[in-house]
């Protein structure tokens, strides 16, 4: 093993602890490598996992639950053409590795020769998330005092706040990959989230609000400026409004996104249709389309995981490429798809940074890290003026979006109306469904606002989750369908 270019800070860390602290050798990595590259593999790998979270939360001003878990493994993965085969074990010796490769292979359906691998650690390209401190290592006692607190300003913050439910969850998460060439990239991935949910409730009206923020941050990041008090204060400030909301309308209408967070509704109803895999599969409403108009020339789209501590950034992939920023959509036309190694090399195409998974008992799929529409020329308060009557929707709950025909649905948990080129009266209720490459080609107007959520997505793919970011300028919509039960105007 060659240790010219060791790397410093976060990868180092983690290097020292698989080597130093679990007793992983070095040889050991070159020879499972070696044994499941046979000749006739396509690509191979192996990850490292060590990861701690601590997950803290309290409801009607209690305590509900404080849990610290602790789990390790690794991940061994053998690709032949578009097949893969896959196995894990939390067994970090020789004879584990030795069997999870092995059967890897076989599932494979591969066998033969193996290759002589040499490991050479890798500096890494990026440093996007170097803390002064792990937030895992803060007292759990300082975490239960701050929710306490949260509990405390927002039952003072209206008398009609019945309950306050709030959670911190923290983790640690080491990594170490070895690829098929040999180069062995290694990572420490901070992550802190926080939620607050606030009930509201008044003459048998029960109505909530939910609001949170976190990233690849310190813990102290939640307390700088009191910032939970400003997630508890929006989350508290959407459940006292939805008291007095009216039912949304229903029918197709002109429609205004808010900036941050309602790139939810882009990340979904767009960015999964962009993902490698369900173009190469030819599912997605977006397969085959490269070099075509598929939006509005308003609009270009951005995936970059290279935005320093924001949730879904990475120093490198789970595959140990490099993340980087990659426009999907630009002036309209669509340029690229979201790759991980594997669906690269069968498009005739480059890695993108985006091969992502949840742990290591999965294997990688090419997913989104933070996506986001640039911000274009018109001033925020000119769009919102620009509309006789319509819908402000500035956040959203759940959704569901299908690839292959680009349908979506999602829940609007605070919008407004706009009435005569106002914001007016908040309504309840509202469903926006459409479809999402003819949303894109319906934004007229596109804000110089683009803000990016304040990072608390977690994106669902195949049974796996991983932490995402999106963001949105605000932007209108021309013709956007609006479920609700009231006629529209």
């Amino acid at each position: 093993m060659d240790d010219r270019t060791l790397p410093s800070c976060a990868a180092s860390e983690a290097q020292n602890f698989f080597f130093d602290q679990l007793g992983l050798q070095p040889r050991w990595l070159e020879e499972s490598v070696g044994s499941a590259l046979c000749r006739r593999c396509d690509d191979a790998d192996l990850y490292f996992e060590h990861r701690t979270v601590e997950s803290v939360s309290l409801e009607d001003g209690l305590v509900k639950s404080a849990t610290r878990q602790t789990r390790q493994g690794v991940g061994a993965r053998v690709v032949v053409g578009d097949r893969t085969g896959y196995a894990h074990t939390d067994d970090l010796t020789l004879e584990g590795l030795r069997l999870a490769t092995r059967t890897a292979q076989a599932i494979a359906w591969q066998g033969g020769d193996s290759r002589s691998v040499a490991v050479v650690v890798e500096r890494p390209r990026h440093n996007l998330y170097s803390l002064h401190a792990a937030p895992i290592l803060v007292p759990v006692e300082e975490k239960v005092r701050v929710l306490q607190h949260v509990d405390e300003y927002a039952r003072a913050f209206d008398a009609r706040i019945r309950n306050v439910l709030a959670s911190i969850v923290v983790e640690q998460k080491l990594v170490l990959i070895v690829t098929a060439e040999g180069r062995v990239v290694a990572d420490v991935q901070p992550l802190v989230r926080m939620q607050v949910t606030c009930i509201a409730e008044e003459k048998g009206n029960r109505q909530q609000g939910t609001f949170g923020g976190g990233g690849r941050v310190a813990f102290d990041y939640l307390c700088e400026n009191q910032r939970y008090l400003y997630f508890t204060r929006k989350a508290a400030q959407q459940a006292v409004r939805n008291l007095d909301a009216v039912e949304a309308p229903a029918g197709e209408m002109v429609v205004v996104l808010g900036p941050g967070w309602p790139g939810i509704l882009l990340h979904e109803a767009v960015g999964h249709g962009l993902e490698g895999d369900f173009n190469r599969k030819g599912v997605s409403a977006f397969a085959g389309r490269l070099g075509e108009v598929v939006a509005s020339p308003l609009c270009t789209v951005v995936d970059d995981g290279t935005i320093a501590n924001r949730r879904g950034s990475l120093n490198a992939d789970d595959e140990g490429t490099p993340t980087g920023r990659t426009v999907l959509i630009e002036k309209g036309v669509l340029v690229a798809y979201l790759q991980d190694r594997l669906n690269a090399r069968l498009m005739g195409m480059s890695p993108t940074g985006n091969g992502r998974r949840e742990s290591f008992a999965h294997p990688p799929l090419p997913r989104m890290t933070n996506t986001f529409l640039l911000p274009g020329e018109s001033d925020p308060e000119e769009i919102i003026r620009s509309v006789d009557y319509g819908l402000y929707a500035v956040h959203f709950g759940g959704g569901q979006v299908d690839i292959t025909s680009g349908k979506f649905v999602f829940s609007a948990s605070e919008a407004y109306l706009i009435e005569r080129g106002k914001v007016t009266r908040p309504v309840k209720g509202a469903t926006l469904i459409g479809h999402g490459p003819e949303v894109l080609k319906r934004i007229t107007r596109v804000g110089h606002d683009l803000g990016l959520d304040e990072g608390i997505g977690t994106c669902g793919k195949d049974g796996q989750s991983v932490p995402v970011g999106v963001g949105l300028p605000t932007v209108r919509i021309d013709g956007l369908t609006v479920g609700g039960t009231q006629p529209v105007g």
